[in-house]
């Protein structure tokens, strides 16, 4: 082995060492701390939004529809709407050819006025035999004229009847919206043949638009009646609609009450260690609709539910619990 070269100086040169450990500076502890408290901070919110807010990614958008039925039987001869067409009530959705039903019009009213001279004309009879004496007419007479003109009476009112029957059923003949809303799969054309009661034209009503959310039973005991909600529907997440909760389902379908062989129930297994929580319907109410968000039933949203709003009255109280 060489010989180490002794120092010029005389000195023994010191052994070699690694490099001299650094303090942390101030600088990397305050991000080290600033790191912990964000991340704290993320772990917070996301508690406060998956956790205490109640939500669910599981709603859609529900509404009510109007099927309209003719009250009278015919061809029909005008469709004046189009399909997704946005109609107001009373506003004309299709016509019945009305021919038969003006004869039938005018029919009453050739009744009517008959009824009408028979019966003034049995009335003054009877009021004639009135006047006579006892000499001149016996009572039982005077009892037939006035059961003859009574009977006369009544076959005009029954005429009158039968002409407002004939002149409704005129009416009828035009079919007008109950409801605001929009002409959805519209089938019916000029020339159908249109059944009294059956079913012709389907309407959207535009003013019961409400959204469906379906939360986890685990959610239920932080929602209350009146509570804020915010809605954001998948077509326009940049457009949150605000909404209120109206009510609260009280049931949903039991899979294992439905009877399976000779009657028995069908009861699934259940594994212990997996408990899946039930979805319950929650009823929101949309408070505004803004004018550029195009609202179709079926569509998907999320559910916000804001426990923070106004204090609601118990929903045993609300919903008649009790009665």
């Amino acid at each position: 082995m060489a010989a180490r070269d002794p120092d010029p100086s005389g000195r023994t040169a010191p052994p070699a060492t690694g490099p001299a450990p650094v303090a942390p500076s101030a600088f990397n502890l305050a991000a080290v701390a600033m790191a912990v408290a964000g991340a704290a901070l993320l772990a917070w919110l996301a508690w406060i939004y998956y956790v205490d807010t109640p939500w669910t990614r599981d709603a859609s958008v529900r509404v009510y529809t109007a099927q309209v039925a003719p009250e009278v039987s015919g061809r029909v001869t005008a469709v004046p709407v189009a399909d997704n067409q946005a109609v107001r009530k009373g506003d004309l959705l299709f016509r019945i050819d009305d021919r038969d039903y003006r004869i039938a019009v005018q029919r009453a009213q050739a009744a009517r006025d008959r009824a009408e001279a028979q019966r003034a004309n049995t009335r003054a009879e009877a009021d004639r035999r009135e006047k006579l004496s006892d000499l001149a007419v016996s009572a039982e007479v005077r009892q037939t004229y006035e059961s003859n003109a009574q009977a006369a009476q009544a076959a005009y009112e029954g005429a009158m009847a039968d002409l407002a029957a004939a002149t409704l059923n005129l009416e009828r003949t035009e079919i007008r919206s109950p409801v605001n809303g929009y002409v959805t799969n519209l089938l019916l054309q000029a020339g159908t043949y249109a059944t009294a009661g059956q079913a012709a034209m389907t309407l959207v009503d535009s003013d019961s638009y409400w959204v469906a959310g379906y939360f986890e039973e685990t959610q239920l005991r932080r929602i209350r009646l009146n509570d804020p909600a915010e809605i954001r529907l998948m077509g326009y997440p940049d457009r949150p609609l605000a909404g209120r909760v109206e009510s609260i389902a009280r049931g949903i379908q039991d899979p294992n009450a439905s009877p399976g062989v000779a009657g028995l129930p069908s009861v699934n297994p259940v594994f212990t260690w997996v408990r899946l929580a039930q979805r319950i319907p929650v009823r929101i109410r949309i408070e505004q609709l803004p004018d550029e968000v195009h609202l179709a039933a079926g569509m998907t949203a999320t559910v916000h539910v804001r426990p923070d709003g106004p204090a609601a009255p118990a929903l045993a109280e609300r919903s008649g619990a009790g009665r």
